[in-house]
């Protein structure tokens, strides 16, 4: 492995094998059970194999002596994980689409729908979508351990694997419960608190576990791993205060999700934390009225993305995802890394911050 370019399409490779193994067994037990392998496949087709990209990276990094019959197999488990973690998330905010596709639970009741199958469709939807999430989450560890049998020393990776997936699952938990827990709160610690959300739910299994994961498999120092982690973290922060921004403000062309959809669904980021702290009373109000609502229409939205503008709250996050990348890079200049990984490290950093999806 030369180059974290070449990650996605070996990644692709080993999940359409993985998934024609998992077919064949649900076909051995029922012709139905296939239809679930369907939609893991439709789930996990497309995406920037972001979280592989930087397993891989991680692991060259450290000039790896061991883990090269076991990395691939890694980086397809995470992004299977990532599979999961989607098709849940969709499920939790009750959105429609997914990278310009019917979300999970959307295309099980279409799917429902048109065998004619008899029953409340978009229930069954919702039940299924739970259960590929479900399905997804096993699989991932399936594979993640069918990596590190032929390991020498599996156990660090395995460590920050099980992190990881608690990780995001608190994390989850109190991003729904910020949506409702705010107005109890006081104004002067939202901001903090959604960092503290965006952390466990997204900025450490985006971009920090994955590049551990890699580096344990790869046999990382100390040095290395302490390293690799200061990178990781605020990379991972300025991805997800990147995904805010692209929320609120994102090209529905590009992302594949209708613009404002975040303030549809109540997401209480950073942004909206710094654009309630420079609103006076009747605006924040106003605001707080405003987000959550269903049916805000693009005239709705382009209002509230003008008066988020106008607090200057785009811009401080913006400084927030700069200062972010730049104390992350210069974590690379330590030494201790893998030339060639640093350069693709920072390639991976812009993808993962100034990206328009």
């Amino acid at each position: 492995m030369t180059s974290s370019h070449s990650v996605p399409e070996a990644v692709s490779q080993r999940l359409l094998s993985f998934l024609e193994e998992r077919r064949e067994d649900a076909l051995a037990d029922s012709p139905e059970a296939a239809l679930v392998i369907d939609a893991a496949s439709s789930s996990l087709a497309g995406g920037k194999r972001l979280r592989a990209r930087f397993c891989e990276t991680g692991w060259r990094a450290v000039s790896p002596a061991i883990g090269a019959e076991s990395i691939i197999d890694a980086a397809a488990s995470l992004e299977i994980f990532q599979a999961a973690a989607l098709v849940h998330d969709d499920i939790i905010d009750n959105s429609d689409t997914r990278r310009g596709r019917p979300a999970a639970h959307r295309a099980l009741q279409a799917m429902h729908l048109g065998r004619g199958w008899t029953g409340d469709a978009a229930a069954f939807g919702r039940s299924a979508a739970l259960l590929l999430g479900d399905l997804l989450v096993a699989w991932s560890n399936d594979l993640f351990e069918h990596a590190l049998d032929v390991h020498p020393s599996p156990r660090p990776a395995r460590e920050e694997y099980a992190r990881m997936r608690r990780d995001v699952t608190l994390g989850q938990f109190l991003d729904i419960a910020q949506e409702s827990a705010w107005i109890v709160q006081p104004d002067d610690e939202h901001a903090q608190r959604a960092l503290e959300v965006a952390s466990l739910k997204s900025a450490r299994y985006s971009v920090l576990q994955p590049l551990v994961i890699g580096a344990c498999i790869g046999g990382a120092r100390d040095d290395q791993l302490a390293a690799l982690r200061a990178y990781g973290m605020p990379i991972g922060l300025a991805f997800q205060l990147r995904d805010d921004v692209l929320g609120v403000f994102g090209d529905t062309e590009l992302t594949g999700k209708p613009s404002g959809d975040d303030l549809r669904e109540g997401k209480r980021t950073l942004l909206i934390a710094y654009a309630r702290e420079q609103m006076d009373p009747a605006a924040r109000a106003s605001l707080d009225a405003d987000l959550g609502r269903v049916d805000l229409d693009e005239g709705d939205v382009a209002r509230l993305q003008g008066a988020i503008i106008a607090t200057g709250a785009l811009d401080r996050v913006e400084e927030r995802i700069t200062a972010f990348t730049t104390q992350a890079d210069s974590a690379l200049d330590s030494g201790v890394l893998a030339a060639d990984a640093v350069a693709d490290l920072r390639a991976l950093a812009l993808a993962a911050t100034a990206r328009t999806s």
